[in-house]
Order: structure tokens, then C-alpha cells, then sequence
């Protein structure tokens, strides 16, 4: 009965053993991805900014401005492109739309974003695009890939639609939260116009045609749960010009936008929250699962050689002599 049970352990540890590497290494790249059908928002503000007064072409500081981030999963789309690609794909629609301390438009950019739906990597498919032009991302852009490492990724910044390095700078705490700070800074380059323009009958055309150029620099910082790869906090010093052409008095340059852009503290909270829900079914596939079917596959094949080793020592041993009759005196 003994060795039954042992023989019973043994497989059960064989089984737990073989488990654990099989959650990690092939279980969770499949399982852990991104859903098509994701719709989020975020509401970021800059307090005080500068901005342009298009009624005079000069700077004006003023109190606030929103910038309001939105992004929604287009299922139809993403069940297309897998049908050729051959893989789980995500594709994103998000708007910013930024608006001035009035809440009228300041600018209005929408963005196609294709992407692996397990590593993040873009997808290369009809419709990538940023403000109606064709582009081709290269690296990440919104969120980073599950089980984020200490290293330099490439990003891509759509006021440029280039791609540059967003550089690992450091782990530190945020919101109770161990995470890595990334850090990336766009110098000063010639961006387009957005398509559509603040002002009622100016289109970017008409602009380009007066010589005036738009430039665009930044300075991108990011909290990244390293886990879930989801950035909990976003800044950018950001700074825009308009420069040269008819536009502006003496063909200078003004400031269009500037201002230390921040996620609003509401949207920090419910972020972080949201994230360490989601951090947990990450780690159940990647640390919690395996590591304890490993632990419990250890602890089977212990009572398994136990067993055996007490059902060895009671076969070997020998059998107990019979006791003799004790001859009574005559």
C-alpha cells in the first residue's frame, strides 16, 4: 500500500515539476496580451502654460490646458489583419486633443496604432497612420512589453513620426508601486501642421504657403510597472514654435504651446489602481504559479522517497523469531 502511494507522489511531483516551466515559458507568451477591445482615457493638464494668441501671433501665458487622451480598440479591424498576419494583433484609434483655457480646439491629432497584441511590437498593416498620414512605427508607443527589463527600448514619437531611444534611467517607487523611470528627449525638429488648425479658414497649406514652419521639441518621462508594462505616470516638458513666413512680424519665431504637461492626480490614482489588479494575473503565470507548483513538485517528491524508503526498510527486515516453549521441570 505504501508503494502505491509513493509511486502515486512521485508522478504527482513529475507532473507539478513539469508544470511550472510549462506556465512560464509557454503558457504565459501565449495567454498574456493585450484585449482588441480596450477603450481607455486620460485627462493631462500643463499649469501654466504659454500659447499663441493667433489674433495678435504673440505668446500669452495662461492659467491651463487640457490635453485629453483617448483610446479605443477597433475589434473588426484587428480580427482583418490577423487573418493575414498570422498573429494576435491589436489596433488602437486614440485622439489627443488639446484645448485652451476657454475649452476651444488647440489641436486635434487621431493615430492608428497596430501592434503584436503580446509583445507590442507594431504591425505593419493599411491604416498605420498618424493625423491621416501614412507612417511606419518602429518600436513601442502607449505601453511597454509585459516584464519590462532594465534597458533602452526604441519609441516612437508621432510629432516627428521618427522613432528614437527612450532611455532606462533608474528604479524607483511611485504610489507604492516599484517601478522604472524612462526618460527620452526629442531636440528641436520640423513637424508638420496638424490638419486641422485652431483658427476658422486657416488650413496648414495655406500656412506652408506663407513660409511658416512648425517646430516641435520635448522632454518624455514615464513610470513603468515593470510587470504589466503599463505606464502609471506621464510628464513631457513640451515646446512648440511657430517660425519665418508672412505670418510673423519680421519673420521670428513665436511660441505656440509650452508647458510641463502633467497626468491629472485623479487619473494617477485610478491608473495605478487599475494596474495592480492587473499585475497580479501576471504574476500568478510568470512567479506565483510556477514557483509554487515547483515548490509543491519538490515537497511530493520528498514524501514520495520517504515512503518508498519506509515500504524498502519493511521488506528487508527480518522476520520476528518465534518464541520456544518453555520445557516444565519433571
Amino acid at each position: 500500500m505504501r508503494r502505491t502511494a509513493s509511486l502515486i507522489l512521485l508522478a504527482l511531483a513529475v507532473f507539478f515539476t513539469a508544470l511550472s516551466p510549462l506556465l512560464r515559458w509557454y503558457a504565459f507568451p501565449r495567454l498574456a496580451k493585450i484585449p482588441p477591445s480596450q477603450y481607455q482615457d486620460m485627462v493631462l493638464e500643463a499649469a501654466p502654460a504659454t500659447l499663441v494668441d493667433y489674433g495678435t501671433m504673440k505668446a500669452k501665458k495662461v492659467p491651463k490646458i487640457t490635453i485629453v487622451q483617448t483610446l479605443k480598440g477597433d475589434v473588426a479591424a484587428s480580427d482583418r489583419i490577423e487573418r493575414t498576419a498570422g498573429r494576435d494583433v491589436v489596433v488602437w484609434d486614440t485622439l489627443s486633443y488639446v484645448a485652451g483655457p476657454d475649452g476651444k480646439m488647440v489641436s486635434e491629432i487621431p493615430e492608428r496604432y497596430i501592434f503584436d497584441a503580446h509583445s507590442q511590437e507594431p504591425v505593419h498593416a493599411t491604416g498605420e497612420s498618424v493625423d491621416g498620414n501614412r507612417v511606419r512605427r518602429e518600436g513601442i508607443e502607449y505601453k511597454w512589453p509585459f516584464l519590462t527589463e532594465k534597458r533602452d527600448y526604441t519609441y516612437f514619437d508621432a510629432q516627428t513620426r521618427t522613432s528614437a531611444p527612450i532611455h532606462y534611467k533608474r528604479t524607483t517607487t511611485f504610489h507604492g508601486l516599484e517601478v522604472y523611470y524612462f526618460e527620452q528627449t526629442i531636440p528641436w525638429t520640423k513637424v508638420p501642421l496638424p490638419r486641422k488648425m485652431p483658427v476658422k479658414g486657416i488650413t496648414p497649406e495655406a500656412v506652408e504657403k506663407m513660409g511658416t514652419t512648425r517646430w516641435y521639441t520635448t522632454k518624455r518621462m514615464f513610470w513603468v510597472d515593470p510587470v504589466t508594462g503599463a505606464p502609471v505616470n506621464g510628464q513631457e516638458i513640451h515646446k512648440e514654435e511657430l517660425r519665418g513666413g508672412q505670418l510673423l512680424p519680421g519673420g521670428g519665431k513665436v511660441t505656440a504651446f509650452a508647458g510641463h504637461v502633467k497626468m491629472r492626480d485623479d487619473y494617477v490614482t485610478s491608473t495605478v489602481a487599475l494596474v495592480k489588479s492587473q499585475r497580479t494575473l501576471v504574476l500568478l503565470l510568470t512567479s506565483y504559479l510556477p514557483w509554487g507548483f515547483l515548490t509543491l513538485g519538490a515537497a511530493l517528491l520528498a514524501l514520495s522517497l520517504l515512503l518508498e524508503a519506509r515500504s524498502r526498510r519493511l521488506r528487508t527486515a527480518p522476520p520476528p523469531q518465534s518464541a520456544r516453549p518453555e520445557l516444565s521441570p519433571a
